[in-house]
């Protein structure tokens, strides 16, 4: 039975493979970099690295071209283990290539949960404001507020991947059945003109303008902003059915059960138990230039256990960490008075770090090893010729 696997079981284990896997990693970032003048750098990420397959549109059909970066990071993660299980024995003199290798095992398992698990938000504070949530630019949500209550908003929210499967959601803290009627991943809105066609709107916004489908975009300085026609149903008399969009900027009231609610698209939100403050947004420049030197934010972080807060600033290269997020400097609005943080969520963002120093401490201690080894050498052999 051995004989049967040993020559599949070799594969693993051979140099050849590792060879072939790293000359297909660099086709696959030299292509990507390449694509990347028609996606952004999301749309990079999900079509050529975290991915299986990198596929192709022929005619509607999409057809495999390529192995993607979860299938050449696995095989050479295999590789690895597989060649140390097989031909590396725990010896003094091979330290720092177990240390070297251990440290690459750790980087591809590390780029693998941060695919997994990294989500990335943004934060934009204008001077003076305080928010205690980030909202997603990939992802959106329908959020169904009951705003009964002056003092208290009961706020439901489902997220865009089930609008996209046009059913029917029934919510425990919903008195009426929601349904998506039309839901398109991008599209336009335009002003309805008399006698147009009608729209799938029968109330709100709706019966004034329309939605219409266009591609989506994966292009760094563009946005997709996706539609749908909402209809709510109940046992009272329904409200009608809605058109919401991420481009309406609002939300649209109405009555049901003796009760006010309020319905928008909008990116889906990140809330936490503490909040920030933007205090001061600072824009430096180059004298006498209009170049850029520095941005930075000057925020107040506000903790249940802390009523005073503390004063934190986030500039380039030095983010804040708190609560396992972090907060980058990432841009700024608004004439210098908005600031624009990156709030990352990605449990494994050690890993990176440790594998670095894994890999820079074996392929030192390899050189420390073998230059020890050259030089005791070479005092014997002086010693040799000097008897």
């Amino acid at each position: 039975m051995l004989k049967i696997f040993r020559p599949f079981l070799d594969t693993f284990v051979s140099i050849k493979l590792t060879v072939v896997l790293i000359a297909f990693s660099i086709i696959l970032v030299f292509a990507a970099t390449l694509d990347q003048v028609n996606l952004g750098i999301w749309g990079i990420q999900q079509k050529w690295f975290r991915t299986f397959f990198v596929y192709q549109d022929f005619r509607g059909i999409l057809v495999p071209i390529f192995p993607g970066g979860y299938t050449i990071g696995g095989l050479l993660l295999i590789n690895l283990i597989a060649a140390h299980i097989r031909r590396f024995k725990l010896e003094l003199k091979k330290l720092g290539l177990l240390l070297t290798h251990f440290g690459l095992i750790i980087l591809l398992v590390g780029e693998l949960l941060s695919g997994i698990w990294q989500e990335d938000f943004y934060l934009r504070l204008d001077q003076g404001e305080t928010k205690n949530y980030a909202e997603s630019h990939l992802h959106n949500e329908l959020a169904i507020i009951d705003t009964t209550d002056a003092n208290f908003d009961q706020v439901v929210a489902i997220p865009e991947a089930l609008l996209a499967r046009r059913g029917s959601i029934q919510h425990p803290k919903l008195p009426f059945l929601v349904t998506t009627k039309a839901y398109y991943p991008n599209a336009s809105l335009f002003m309805r003109e008399p006698g147009g066609p009608p729209s799938l709107a029968t109330t709100g916004i709706g019966l004034r303008a329309v939605a219409a489908p266009r591609p989506i975009t994966y292009k760094q300085n563009e946005n997709n902003l996706p539609a749908a026609y909402i209809e709510f149903t109940g046992s009272e008399t329904p409200p009608g059915i809605f058109l919401v969009s991420t481009a309406l900027g609002s939300s649209q009231s109405f009555q049901y059960g003796g009760r006010t609610w309020s319905i928008s698209l909008r990116p889906q939100r990140l809330y936490k138990p503490f909040s920030l403050t933007l205090l001061k947004f600072s824009h430096d420049r180059y004298a006498g230039t209009e170049i850029p030197k520095n941005f930075s934010s000057r925020l107040r972080l506000n903790t249940t256990d802390d009523q005073n807060g503390r004063e934190v600033l986030v500039y380039m290269n030095n983010p804040l960490r708190h609560a396992g997020l972090t907060f980058y400097q990432a841009g700024f609005e608004n004439n210098d008075r908005t600031t624009v943080l990156q709030v990352v969520r990605n449990p494994s963002w050690l890993l990176p770090y440790v594998a670095c120093s894994l890999i820079s401490l074996g392929l030192l201690g390899q050189f420390g090893i073998h230059l020890f080894a050259f030089i005791a050498k070479r005092r014997r052999t002086t010693a040799a010729f000097a008897t």
